[in-house]
């Protein structure tokens, strides 16, 4: 049981070398590029960053989003951007080495075991590594990705235009079903008056995540036929697929992921409805509890 737990805490490692990316990114940065200046500066190998959760979600970039949140709820980060990763002020002039860091992580574990009477330490850390810090703290029994993965393949094709019509792009069509060399639809991007391009689509109804191979074989399918593809997938994708789809010389390839695709979604109120959440700040009550 000991071993298990620290396999859970695993993400307290990579505390010191957040600050230190985001340093190195100028203080802030959106997640994805945060996570993967840790792996440039630590060298990280593909078996590492392609390792997945039970969920299907990739567990270093969980682990990377868990070190964010505690580094938060240690005022070391701002909060106050949605979607970006910024230090605070605090954060600019701290680093952070493995012993610092476990004692920051205990006690804010310490923290959520008394404000959560009915759960354990351990019961604490089970949810933390299957779970996203946001699903953690805000639980929503109707989380929109997983309904996404729920709906039809097909489905997933026709939600994917609509998605891309309310995002700007006009005459989308899907042709997912004619098995278009894994071509699922096109549509038209109008950047201004006189410049417009074709697109070309895929659509992934995916748990997983999407390897390389397959954004080799989207980027062979649509050579000659656009300059601009896009894969939209409810998973993720490896980092051969991220570095696939941005290779010189070839034409590029944007990658929707199940986190990006959500705050699309989010941001055309797509099959959303906003509403105003307050959620408990413990930091804020921190210093009343006991010691």
């Amino acid at each position: 049981m000991a071993k298990r737990k620290n396999s859970q805490a695993e993400f307290v490692k990579w505390f010191g070398p957040l600050l230190d990316a985001l340093r190195d990114l100028g203080g802030s940065a959106k997640p994805r590029e945060a996570s993967d200046k840790i792996a440039e500066k630590l060298n990280l190998n593909d078996e590492k960053l392609n390792e997945s959760l039970n969920s299907g979600q990739s567990r270093y970039y969980n682990q990377v989003a868990w070190a964010r949140q505690y580094l938060a709820w240690e005022g070391l980060l701002d909060t106050s951007q949605h979607g970006i990763w910024a230090l605070s002020q605090k954060g600019e002039k701290t680093y952070l080495d493995d012993n610092e860091s476990r004692a920051i992580f205990l006690k804010w574990v310490d923290i959520h075991r008394k404000a959560k009477k009915n759960k354990s330490e351990n019961e604490i850390l089970e949810e933390q590594e299957e779970n996203e810090p946001d699903a953690f703290q805000n639980t929503n029994p109707t989380d929109l990705l997983q309904v996404l993965q729920s709906v039809s393949p097909y489905g997933f094709e026709r939600i994917c235009q609509r998605l891309l019509r309310e995002s700007g792009f006009e005459r989308v069509v899907v042709t997912g079903q004619s098995h278009d060399g894994g071509i699922d639809g096109h549509g038209i991007l109008e950047i201004n008056p006189f410049v417009s391009f074709k697109v070309l689509f895929q659509c992934k109804r995916y748990k997983g995540t999407v390897s390389r191979s397959q954004v080799g074989d989207f980027r062979n399918a649509m050579i000659g036929r656009a300059e601009k593809g896009i894969i939209i997938t409810t998973g993720t994708f490896s980092s051969d697929a991220v570095k696939e789809a941005n290779r010189d010389g070839a034409p590029q390839i944007e990658l929707v992921d199940g986190e990006k695709l959500v705050e699309m979604f989010k941001k055309v109120e797509l099959g959303v409805k906003p509403k105003t959440v307050y959620e408990v700040d413990l930091s804020f009550f921190e210093p009343y509890m006991d010691k």
